[in-house]
């Protein structure tokens, strides 16, 4: 049996990933932490951890797992560039799972997404990506919206930096054509909806994800953690965990 460590165990996922540890026949608590506890103690209890904290305490919890040799999964987004370089190395000395999101259905999302802007591209299709989550949330867009994004602007040859739009206001003028739409809504208690439109004159396809429940990004993060057992060292992803790549 599996022990975990659950980081940030009194917030709302905390609970929800304490649940999710407890339904999988492979898995059992080791451990909590919250603010102010000893960490590097919660980390020796057990034999993989699962954070879905806040961004900024990435750090410590990654120099708590080197020093206990501990597999990772890591579900916090909102990530600077130098925290995510910081993950790129500790990968080089564990494994860890990495995503903005760990539901086997955004994942096939994102499948799905890069196989129809492969397909469809950006020379007849105009390309938008709406996200809406409860009004608690700390970044915007989502990590799944921008996860989204990156696949977008891969098959599509286009950039974040420079394609991308995020809402529009005043007098723009016509859409670019390559430009993707990027549109962030928060409101009640809504866990996750995520929609990809394709739209051309005459048809639309769209491509939508809407998540009614924690336990469905809870479930995939211990599936993830399950995954690491005896994996070596290396930067994966949810969708390494699923099969979907290749």
């Amino acid at each position: 049996m599996m022990k975990l460590l659950i980081t940030g165990q009194s917030g709302r996922m905390g609970q929800t990933l304490i649940e999710a540890t407890g339904l999988n026949p492979e898995t059992e608590l080791g451990s909590t932490h919250d603010t102010g506890e000893d960490l590097t103690a919660a980390f020796a209890k057990s034999d993989a951890a699962i954070d879905f904290t806040v961004h900024s305490f990435t750090k410590e919890v990654l120099e708590a797992a080197m020093v206990s040799n501990t597999p990772l999964v890591i579900g916090t987004t909102g990530h600077t560039d130098e925290e995510k370089a910081l993950i790129h190395k500790a990968a080089e000395t564990l494994p860890i799972v990495f995503a903005s999101n760990f539901s086997v259905g955004v994942n096939t999302l994102f499948w799905l997404t890069r196989k129809a802007a492969a397909i469809l591209g950006n020379e007849r299709f105009d390309i938008e990506v709406t996200e809406m989550h409860h009004h608690h949330k700390i970044d915007a867009p989502s990590g799944t919206a921008r996860t989204l994004l990156e696949i977008l602007n891969e098959e599509t040859n286009t950039s974040y930096e420079d394609d991308v739009t995020h809402g529009r206001v005043g007098n723009i003028g016509a859409r670019p054509k390559k430009e993707i739409g990027m549109h962030t809504l928060r409101g009640g208690d809504v866990v996750g909806d995520h929609t990809v439109m394709f739209a051309a004159d005459g048809e639309r396809v769209e491509l939508t994800h809407k998540a009614s429940s924690r336990m469905t990004f809870a479930g995939g993060a211990v599936q993830a953690a399950v995954w690491l057992k005896d994996k070596p060292a290396g930067l994966y992803d949810m969708q390494d965990v699923l099969g979907l790549k290749g």
